[in-house]
């Protein structure tokens, strides 16, 4: 792309000291890689003579395989030498830990420490794995000098249960964990007990944070199973790609409201660069995507686009060593993309018209992928992939006096990065799309909210008819939202409203029946036990009653007698706590308020959000890793 007459260039890294340590710690990674690759493929076993002897220590025949690599690497062989003797300690160590957990049942834990340890970040812990995660988390605290509420421990991609066994959470003898630390670091909070304590209260405050988060995700998501006033009461709804809410099988609505909803707050963490904080949720949103049918994911591209986050996460933290993985998630990741855009996009361009805002998603794709790939000792791969993720940025780098000339016109920065994008650069363009867009989506906006009320009027209309509202919710989904075929179900089906009943307005009828609505039922020509058991089966619902009755030729459905059965076994009870109750009801209704704000504060306004970046972070990455790639041989070579 031409800019300002001249080619658009990634910017290189600086020769700085820290740039060539950084270098040379990479190289290294990728020679260990590479000579690993190399060892398994010759099936070369380092543990066993001729390269170690009796007495465990190394062969002479380790140099001559040193030789041998250093020469198919074109590298210094001092170098090779000395990492294969490393490979060949830890295989050693590795097999004597074998031999202590069959002997002793103790295991070892590879512990991932944070980049504050730098070159001390990779340890091993020896424990049971019969004692809690509480226990684990203590004993990593008191070892590595943690405090011991300030930390988490993810192990398999999952969080640590402090409550259960490693056994039963499916810890293992090798597994790797990984520690993330919820506050600065331990050395500087000690030089001052002011600043010690100020960290201490920003720990439990995150720690708080978390768990209100948590919290407020579980009532959106609990809403979106309800019918709420949406001129009144914040809920969360799931859309398409053009911004129209979706319908969802119930079954699968509330695990997939769950999972967006982790997810948008772990992307709020990671806009902030706390990837400590980040990827807990993260990894809950993974959790409860895995509960929905493949055929729903197909459908959207949120969960190839978390597989992204949750690699560039690891990667941040500087932990991909950690993730066993992370090319699986990378190619799930595509494969996605591909069932959800279409093959070369058409499906999306189709729908949207464009495709350059997605071509984002892509970009990182591709620079984990060549990541992945030279950390893995692939060094054609990850100069194939790192060229494609170089291309891509050169395509929707964006200059900013265009972004500028934009907000000029009042649109905001996200809405000129994502309009230019969508129109490859072009100024005018942009500015008529991001105006189309907006009146799209406010008339989308108008519809949907105009839905939302409609079904809730058919909602209290069903309710004034004496069915609970989650009833009436049932009713009008299985009839697309038409009140007459709803009422037809509900009449046809009476144990969707008693069976399926939790509503707490519908609870509070009366459990035994007032004789005068018998007589009433007696009146219109139903036999009298059949009256009494419909009205107690009913809780005093006279119109329900009859509707049953009369649809069931004079009696009740078996199904329903069983249940009246059990009702007229049952006695209504009251609890002496009620007024207690009422007391602490506004307290926790603005627990939740609290809970549910913190969680809208982190949902972002724009559908889009997800595609805008500034790609400044990949611009520098691309550069460093490329740099790389193309030094190996030299670098390995001045050794």
């Amino acid at each position: 792309m031409k800019i300002n007459g001249g080619v658009r260039r990634i910017r290189a890294l600086g020769g700085s000291l820290l740039a060539r340590l950084c270098r040379r710690m990479a190289q290294k990674k990728y020679l260990q890689a590479k000579l690993t690759q190399f060892l398994r493929e010759d099936r070369i076993q380092l543990w066993k003579p001729p390269y170690t002897d009796e007495n465990k220590e190394v062969g002479l025949a380790l140099k001559h395989l040193a030789k041998k690599y250093s020469d198919k690497l074109e590298c210094c062989e001092n170098e090779v030498e000395k990492i294969i003797e490393e490979i060949r300690c830890k295989a050693i160590a590795r097999g004597t830990g074998n031999e202590h957990y069959k002997t002793t049942g103790i295991a070892t834990i590879e512990v991932f420490l944070p980049a504050r340890f730098k070159k001390d970040r990779k340890n091993s812990l020896e424990t049971r794995l019969h004692i809690s995660g509480r226990e684990l988390r203590s004993k990593i605290a008191e070892t590595f000098g943690f405090q011991e509420n300030y930390i988490k421990i993810v192990i398999n991609k999952k969080q640590l249960q402090l409550e259960e066994t490693l056994a039963e959470q499916g810890v293992t003898h090798n597994v790797k964990a990984m520690v993330l630390e919820l506050k600065q670091s331990e050395e500087d909070a000690r030089k001052n007990s002011q600043v010690e304590e100020e960290e201490q209260n920003e720990a439990k405050q995150k720690e708080k944070r978390i768990q209100r988060t948590k919290r407020g995700l579980e009532i959106l998501a609990e809403r979106a199973e309800m019918v709420v006033d949406p001129e009144t009461t914040p809920y969360l709804d799931i859309a398409n790609q053009t911004g129209r809410s979706i319908r969802i099988p119930p079954s699968e609505r509330k695990a997939l409201m769950l999972a967006m909803g982790y997810h948008e707050k772990g992307r709020a963490f990671l806009k902030r660069k706390e990837y400590g904080i980040a990827l807990p949720f993260l990894l809950d949103a993974d959790k409860y995507f895995c509960k929905c049918c493949t055929e729903l994911l197909d459908t959207v591209d949120n969960y190839a686009v978390l597989q992204l986050d949750i690699v560039w996460c690891y990667f941040r933290l500087e932990q991909l060593e950690c993730l066993d993985d992370a090319e699986k998630k990378l190619s799930l990741a595509q494969t996605c993309f591909k069932n959800c855009y279409g093959e070369n996009h058409q499906r999306l361009v189709h729908i949207k018209g464009n495709c350059g805002k997605e071509k984002v998603l892509f970009l990182r794709l591709y620079l984990l992928q060549g990541i992945r790939n030279y950390h893995s000792g692939r060094g054609e791969e990850a100069r194939d992939y790192l060229n494609k993720a170089r291309q891509l940025f050169k395509e929707l780098y964006i200059d900013p006096s265009k972004v500028h000339s934009l907000m000029q016109l009042g649109f905001t920065a996200q809405e000129a990065r994502l309009g230019l994008r969508a129109c490859d650069g072009n100024v005018d363009h942009a500015a008529a799309h991001i105006t189309n867009r907006r009146e799209e989506l406010a008339q989308i906006r108008k519809e949907e909210k105009e839905k939302k009320r409609r079904r809730l009027e058919n909602v209290n209309c069903l309710k004034g008819m004496g069915y609970s509202a989650h009833a009436a919710r049932q009713a009008l989904h299985q009839a697309a939202g038409n009140l007459e075929e709803a009422l037809k179900i509900l009449i046809s089906n009476p144990q969707l409203w008693w069976l399926n009943d939790s509503d707490p307005e519908t609870n509070s009828h009366q459990e035994s029946p007032s004789q005068e609505n018998i007589d009433q039922l007696v009146y219109m020509g139903f036999d009298a036990l059949a009256a009494e058991a419909a009205l107690r089966l009913f809780r005093g619902n006279l119109q329900l009653a009859a509707q049953t009755l009369a649809h069931n030729g004079g009696g009740l459905p078996p199904d329903l007698q069983l249940a009246a059965e059990d009702c007229s076994s049952s006695t209504p009870s009251t609890s002496p706590s009620d007024s207690a109750g009422t007391s602490s009801a506004s307290t926790d209704e603005d627990m939740e308020t609290e809970a549910v704000n913190e969680i809208l504060e982190d949902i972002p306004e724009h559908e889009e959000d997800y595609l805008d970046s500034t790609l400044e972070d990949e611009e520098i990455i691309i550069a460093e890793y490329l740099s790389y790639v193309e030094n190996i041989k030299a670098a390995a070579k001045q050794n």
